[in-house]
């Protein structure tokens, strides 16, 4: 049974400077502070971590993200994701207003037996997961900077 690919677009408004926000997203390490579902993030190499999430169904997702792109003068940052999904993760940080405007792509397969062999009856459920995990890091996000923790 092969997984079909799930793509997510998601767009977040942040009243933070531009540099603010690119550097808390590019800094893995910190997203557990700010994101309530990323349970942990633990650094294998220079580019790569493991980052286990949970949201709000009853399962955690185990994967590795590798840095494939980190520029901060264009905006762009990628991350190659392997483990329970396969896939990428890109965004870009540009200049809207008086802040900042994310625009995150994803585009993933699911890995993890279990949950493959129910995505046929909960792929809906799957994407509703991924709402309040996108929301909850934007709401996270907005506060971590709001507090001046970004550039720590």
């Amino acid at each position: 049974m092969s997984s079909r690919t799930y793509r997510f677009r998601n767009v977040w408004l942040l009243e933070a400077p531009v540099a603010e926000v690119f550097t808390a997203l590019a800094d893995l390490a910190s997203y557990p502070r700010w994101w309530r579902d990323v349970r942990t993030v633990a650094r294998l190499d220079d580019d790569t971590a493991r980052v286990m999430c949970r949201a709000l169904l009853p399962y955690s997702l185990d994967l590795r993200l590798h840095r494939a792109e980190e520029d901060e003068r264009s905006g762009h940052l990628r991350v190659d994701l392997t483990g329970d999904l396969e896939g990428f993760c890109r965004c870009r940080v540009a200049p809207d207003g008086h802040g900042a405007r994310v625009e995150v792509y994803q585009a993933v397969e699911i890995r993890k037996s279990l949950l493959r062999r129910a995505e046929r009856a909960l792929g809906p459920l799957y994407r509703a997961n991924h709402t309040a995990m996108m929301w909850r890091g934007r709401r996270g996000l907005r506060a971590y900077l709001a507090n001046g923790h970004a550039g720590r």
